[in-house]
């Protein structure tokens, strides 16, 4: 995925916020990127422009050949909450993209994902009856059962606890090892991207633009005792050193 100059304005009542600055980069096929900037700095902006769901006002988006100004199929996208439908069980709920594209639900795939994250015999099971981590899992099987190529997530465990954000970082290095997917992940927490990540692109406070992209060289797959350890603390001060000079 490349993106190229991308900006965006937005029109509010006390005037137009800018969110996004002159934004190029290129996504490499297969690898884990994270997003990290502070609120407000236009990273779900960028997330949503590359999922197509947001226009751009000046530069574009591409996937391969194809310029990206709608939802396209080989693009999936896991939000800030499950946005599972309260009347529909889990099974019905995972069906939905296959209802809206008008083609039949992979059975064995879907199978096998639910099986693979734990949620196995929960099919007919209804959202409320689910925890916050087990929606989120369910999420990810409904993104991931149409096949993309790329997978947007936009700081999808950030209102998890963090036992259960511990146990979904490693669930979501565990699959992108197994399907070599393409995912762009968005977050404000250093060390989340530092765990996550092959690359880490520093967003700057609105609006946004590149001021950094850091490269992961930590060996996987990494536990999650990884982020007590003194090396990995450095790095987390690095970045986090980083970002405040650049706000000074």
């Amino acid at each position: 995925m490349t993106v190229s100059s991308a900006s965006k304005h937005y029109a509010t009542r006390s005037g137009t916020v800018h969110a996004l600055d002159r934004v190029s980069l290129q996504v490499r096929e297969g690898e884990f990127l994270c997003i990290l900037g502070p609120s407000g700095c236009g990273k779900s902006t960028l997330l949503w422009s590359m999922a197509g769901l947001h226009s751009l006002s000046n530069g574009e988006i591409r996937l391969g050949s194809d310029k990206i100004e709608k939802p396209h199929p080989e693009i999936a996208m896991i939000f800030q909450e499950a946005n599972l439908l309260p009347w529909r069980n889990l099974e019905n709920n995972i069906a939905l993209p296959f209802e809206l594209k008008r083609t039949r639900p992979d059975k064995a795939r879907i199978a096998k994902l639910l099986q693979r994250v734990g949620l196995a015999g929960f099919e007919h099971k209804f959202p409320r009856e689910l925890s916050g981590g087990m929606q989120q899992r369910a999420s990810i099987v409904r993104s991931l059962a149409v096949n993309p190529s790329v997978l947007l997530m936009d700081e999808p465990f950030g209102a998890l606890d963090a036992f259960t954000r511990d146990e979904m970082n490693l669930l979501i290095q565990e699959i992108w090892m197994e399907t070599g997917k393409t995912i762009i992940f968005i977050t404000h927490s250093i060390a989340e991207a530092l765990f996550l990540a092959d690359r880490i692109v520093v967003m700057s406070a609105r609006p946004g633009r590149i001021q950094e992209i850091v490269d992961v060289d930590f060996p996987r797959p990494r536990p999650v005792s990884i982020q007590s350890t003194p090396e990995f603390i450095a790095r987390v001060n690095d970045i986090k050193a980083m970002i405040d000079h650049r706000k000074a």
